[in-house]
């Protein structure tokens, strides 16, 4: 049965709920974090509605109040969100037919958005795209209410923020835990473990990231062809 739009963003919403909670705490830490190191409330909204980064947001903090160069920062924003190069490759297929969305939609892909839009899922095929574009929309508003609250609660309470920037990593070993009960496939998982382990102790602290991320992807893109020719052989 074809649903309306309004069912739709209903259920958007619904699917969006497990990420509100983390965004909303996680964007109060941001916002409480900025005001900090000296910048309001208008910073905090501006950062979470046309950077929205999450991580980055967190460690831009500390570019802004360092003064740190525009090749830093540059440089800095592309490794920490290196990993969004080798995730958002699997969404290609799925958000190359959705015209006026795809631009919101592939600026809004964080991880979490990723996490519940990446097996595909919708509840109405015909408005696929309209649904994935409701999910980003509902997760960035987490994270911009969040961040003007923090922001405004950092100006009014005393606040320690030592510690906060630990809030990024619980998110997302949460969302790590929920993917690991909600599939009996694991070998992504493990992959992704495993490798992460294994280039940490080659590579350092400072530089395992993107080769960890090279090595996962060439694993499940290999795992994926022989899923796909075993599949066509059936």
């Amino acid at each position: 049965m074809e649903l309306s739009k309004q069912q739709i963003v209903k259920k958007a919403f619904i699917t969006s709920l497990p990420v509100m909670a983390g965004y909303i705490i996680l964007g109060i830490g941001f916002g409480i974090l900025l005001r900090d190191a000296g910048y309001g409330v208008i910073w905090a909204l501006s950062m979470s509605v046309f950077i929205f980064a999450g991580s980055m947001q967190y460690v831009g903090v500390s570019l802004i109040a360092g003064g740190a160069s525009i090749l830093t920062t540059i440089l800095t924003t592309l490794m920490v969100n290196a990993r969004h190069l080798f995730y958002s490759i699997s969404m290609v297929e799925k958000y190359k037919d959705a015209g006026k969305f795809k631009p919101y939609m592939i600026f809004a892909l964080t991880d979490e958005t990723y996490s519940l839009l990446c097996d595909g899922k919708t509840p109405d095929e015909e408005h696929a795209n309209f649904y994935r574009f409701w999910v980003s929309l509902f997760n960035q508003t987490y994270w911009v209410l969040g961040s003007v609250l923090g922001s405004l609660l950092g100006a009014i309470l005393p606040f320690s923020t030592a510690g906060i920037e630990f809030s990024m990593t619980a998110l997302f070993i949460a969302s790590f835990t929920e993917q690991w009960l909600s599939t009996k496939d694991h070998i992504p998982a493990l992959t992704g473990l495993i490798s992460t382990a294994i280039c940490l102790v080659i590579f350092g602290t400072d530089r395992f990231l993107i080769p960890a991320m090279l090595i996962i992807t060439l694993i499940l893109s290999l795992l994926r062809n022989r899923k796909s020719r075993k599949e066509a052989k059936e």
